[in-house]
């Protein structure tokens, strides 16, 4: 996101921790299948005073990342990219929920090294809030032009169960299975498993007041490019501290507030659990 918004003209800050500061070049790299670039950006261990704030941390530092604003009143919008969806009320509680812009992001990005960035997949996709809109809009429009899609969405519930519905069955499958996703809906025990979390999800996001079809969820899965693996699956494999509780817990306890039932999702988040194990032994 720093490398897009730099691209397409704005001026863009980008806070990282405190002992990491010295190490990030002036410029940062991105290769896409939009085209490869340099951005010029400037880097900081604490938040400055900025019109947006985009929170594009993982969900496990996102107390570490809010530690980094030393003034909360100097921020104008908050726009948060985090998987799940249990970010939201903190992020309200701190800031007011009148400057907080709900929005996911979908795509497959990784950091190769610091200040290079590879995203991966062949789609950039991000859904913003409607009460965005007079803020936001021109920006959506120039990242348009570099190859996202955008859109502004009305209903916020759906908004954000739409993004887990999609992400965390995609997520907790491919993790708990070690596989790309190709691999994962060739195979038709795991695309069962895989099945059931989506049915398990859209039902807690249905019961949450969300708009949410199974059927259109399995459809984007079985026709995400067959490579693509989850960053859920990365941190298990490099023996990170994966986002099992944002993603998972969130579907679980969404169900539990309904008196709904997810052995499908609880099953796929043991096997993470059992994979994180063993490659701590291993390790």
């Amino acid at each position: 996101m720093g490398a897009s918004l730099a691209r397409v003209g704005e001026t863009v800050t980008l806070v990282v921790r405190p002992q990491t500061l010295a190490a990030h070049p002036p410029q940062l790299q991105l290769d896409s299948p939009f085209g490869s670039w340099a951005a010029d950006v400037t880097w900081a261990a604490s938040v400055p005073p900025a019109d947006v704030l985009w929170l594009a941390v993982k969900a496990t530092q996102l107390e570490a990342a809010l530690r980094s604003i030393t003034d909360a009143r100097s921020v104008g919008a908050v726009v948060p990219l985090l998987n799940g969806i249990d970010h939201l009320e903190p992020l309200r509680s701190k800031f007011g929920a009148d400057r907080v812009i709900p929005a996911t992001i979908a795509g497959e990005t990784e950091r190769v090294s610091v200040g290079q960035i590879v995203h991966r997949s062949p789609f950039a996709v991000l859904n913003i809030s409607a009460r965005g809109r007079g803020l936001l809009q021109s920006v959506s429009d120039r990242l348009r032009g570099i190859g996202f899609t955008c859109n502004f969405v009305d209903d916020e519930t759906t908004l954000m169960w739409s993004k887990l519905a999609f992400l965390g069955p995609f997520a907790l499958a491919t993790s708990a299975f070690g596989k790309p996703i190709g691999e994962v809906v060739a195979d038709a025990e795991r695309w069962r498993q895989l099945e059931g979390c989506v049915r398990e999800t859209c039902a807690a996001g249905q019961a949450e007041g969300a708009k949410l079809d199974p059927a259109t969820v399995l459809k984007a899965i079985g026709n995400a490019p067959p490579g693509m693996r989850s960053s859920m699956q990365k941190d298990v494999e490099q023996e990170r501290l994966p986002e099992l509780d944002a993603i998972g817990g969130a579907i679980i306890r969404a169900s539990r507030r309904h008196g709904l039932q997810a052995p499908g999702t609880e099953e796929l988040m043991a096997q993470i659990e059992r994979r994180l194990k063993a490659v701590s032994a291993v390790s």
